[in-house]
């Protein structure tokens, strides 16, 4: 397939290598222009471009930018093909991201970011950290490996995505439609604690939508106080956290 990417941060840059690795047409842009990417992502075919062109002739648009940056490329999503699929990682942090007050009175975020692109989306790789999609990639039937969650409300939309979900080596959940992608976000049980596919059933419905925002800031203190102290903020560092603050 012809893929996207705008975004080349650490989510996106290992969606490029992994993808063009499996033997997809790649190209990932940025905001700062196609040679202020790194090399990272583009070590196993990926090509670097610009924002306008990652849009041009793609079965599918990948948008991995922080959630406060969405509106910077609305145009240029809209401007894809009308038949590609659009999956977006991004997620609302209101310490970075400012205040949204839709996601304040509890609307999906998923579900702004589509009303914001006018765009179906998918919602995929939003939930675990960049270290761990770095480093535990795994294949198929691996007991332990580690699934991630995806969620679209056209069937299609989320038989490609999860497909793709899979072959950055992860196993993909089908985790319904928009409307409870909540069940997702930053503060939710499975969102970044590398739960495996038996136990994402679980986790995904054991979410408390009142609670999911407390916890996520519940757990940004936390990193935040550990940091300040000098502490390591490692991959496993933050799944431990994830783990204790959201379960």
């Amino acid at each position: 397939m012809n893929i996207g990417i705008i975004g080349a941060g650490s989510i996106g840059s290992t969606i490029a290598r992994r993808l063009s690795r499996c033997g997809h047409d790649v190209v990932i842009a940025n905001s700062r222009g196609p040679k202020t990417i790194g090399e990272s992502a583009l070590r196993t075919g990926a090509r670097a471009v610009t924002a306008a062109d990652a849009v041009k002739g793609v079965d599918v648009l990948i948008v991995s930018v922080p959630m406060n940056r969405n509106g910077d490329i609305a145009a240029h999503v809209r401007s894809a093909p009308e038949n590609a699929i659009v999956i977006d990682t991004s997620n609302y942090y209101p310490m970075r991201d400012g205040t949204v007050q839709e996601f304040e009175e509890g609307l999906p975020e998923s579900v702004w970011v589509s009303d914001l692109f006018g765009r179906p989306i998918a919602k995929a790789w939003n939930a675990i950290t960049s270290q761990s999609f770095d480093t535990k990639s795994s294949d198929p039937g691996d007991p332990a490996r580690v699934a991630i969650p995806v969620a679209a409300d056209r069937d299609a939309d989320r038989r490609v995505a999860m497909a793709l979900v899979e072959q950055t080596g992860f196993d993909a959940f089908d985790a319904g439609v928009l409307a409870e992608s909540w069940r997702q976000q930053p503060g939710a049980p499975v969102y970044c604690t590398d739960r495996t596919l038996e136990e994402m059933p679980r986790w995904l419905t054991a979410a408390d939508k009142e609670r999911v925002p407390q916890r996520r800031d519940l757990a940004m203190t936390v990193i935040g106080e550990y940091a300040r102290a000098g502490g390591s903020v490692s991959g496993r560092f933050l799944v431990a956290i994830n783990r204790a603050c959201y379960s």
